[in-house]
C-alpha cells in the first residue's frame, strides 16, 4: 500500500501554489486529475504517470487513484483552488473509506490551496471583508430548488455571495433567477464583481451592479462576487466594510 493524497493546486498559476503542494506533486508517481487541472501543473510531471480525464468522469478519476495507491504507488489527485472547496478531498476519502481496512491507501489528508474566491477577491479589492455564503449554481448534483433556496436566504441574511459556476453553455438562465431572487432584498445599484480566469494570463475583471451584471460576459471559469448592502466600489475598487467606521469616524 502507499499513500494517496488530495492537493489544491490554487486557481491556476504556479506562483500561487503552495510549497507543500508543489512538493506532494513532484514526490507522486502518480497524478490525477481533469484535463484542464493536469494542464496548469504539466511542468511538475515529468517522468510520472498521468489519469487525466474529462468533466463528469470524476467518480472514475478518483477510483483509479485509490487503485494506483492501493497497488503501492504514491498518488496525488489534483483539484484547482482549493481541493476541499468544491473539489476532491470528499470523494477520495468516501472512496478510500469504502474499502476493507486491509485494502485501503493510506490517506495522506488534503493539502490546502488558495480557492477561487480568494483569488477573485483579491483581485477586485476588499469585497470579503464581512460574513459571506459561496454557493454553485450547478445543478448537475444539487436540485435547482434546493440552490435558489439557499440564494434567497443568503439574501435575506445580507450576506456577499460568491458564485462558483455562475453560467454553462446549457445553463443560462440560473444566473437570472439568481439575479431576480436577491433584487427583492438588495438595491439594484449593489456593486457586483465579475473574475474570470483569476491568476491565470487571461484573466479579466468587470466590474458591475445587480441590475446589469447578467449582461457580462459569464462562464464557468467565472467567479461572481455580489456585495452586500454595505459594498462599494471606490476607484475601481470593490469594498465591503467591516465596521471599523463604527469606532473611528471616516473609516
Amino acid at each position: 500500500m502507499a499513500k494517496i493524497t488530495v492537493i489544491g493546486i490554487g486557481p491556476g498559476s504556479l506562483m500561487d501554489m503552495t510549497p507543500r503542494a508543489r512538493k506532494a506533486i513532484e514526490d507522486a508517481q502518480v497524478v490525477a486529475g481533469y484535463h484542464t487541472y493536469i494542464k496548469l501543473v504539466e511542468s511538475l510531471l515529468d517522468g510520472k504517470e498521468v489519469i487525466g480525464t474529462g468533466m463528469m468522469q470524476e467518480i472514475d478519476r478518483c477510483r483509479m487513484a485509490v487503485e494506483k495507491a492501493a497497488a503501492g504507488q504514491e498518488t496525488v489527485v489534483v483539484s484547482s483552488g482549493d481541493a476541499g472547496v468544491y473539489g476532491m478531498a470528499g470523494l477520495v476519502l468516501e472512496l478510500v473509506l469504502q474499502r476493507p481496512e486491509g485494502e485501503r491507501p493510506e490517506f495522506g489528508g488534503t493539502i490546502a490551496g488558495i480557492s477561487a474566491v480568494n483569488a477573485a477577491a483579491s483581485v477586485l479589492g476588499a469585497p470579503l471583508m464581512h460574513d459571506f455564503a459561496v454557493i454553485s449554481l450547478s445543478n448537475l448534483l444539487t436540485p435547482w430548488e434546493l440552490i435558489k433556496k439557499r440564494v434567497d436566504m443568503a439574501g435575506q441574511g445580507d450576506f456577499v455571495i460568491a458564485l462558483y459556476n455562475p453560467k454553462s453553455k446549457k445553463r443560462v438562465q440560473n444566473i437570472e433567477e439568481v439575479r431576480e431572487i436577491l433584487l427583492k432584498y438588495r438595491a439594484p445599484s449593489t456593486p457586483v464583481g465579475i473574475v474570470t480566469a483569476a491568476t491565470r494570463p487571461d484573466e479579466k475583471k468587470v466590474l458591475s451592479t445587480l441590475d446589469a451584471f447578467t449582461k457580462e460576459d459569464i462562464n464557468m471559469f467565472s467567479l461572481v462576487v455580489i456585495g452586500n448592502s454595505q459594498t462599494y466600489v471606490k476607484e475601481g475598487y470593490m469594498i465591503t466594510p467591516r465596521g471599523y467606521g463604527n469606532k473611528e469616524e471616516g473609516l
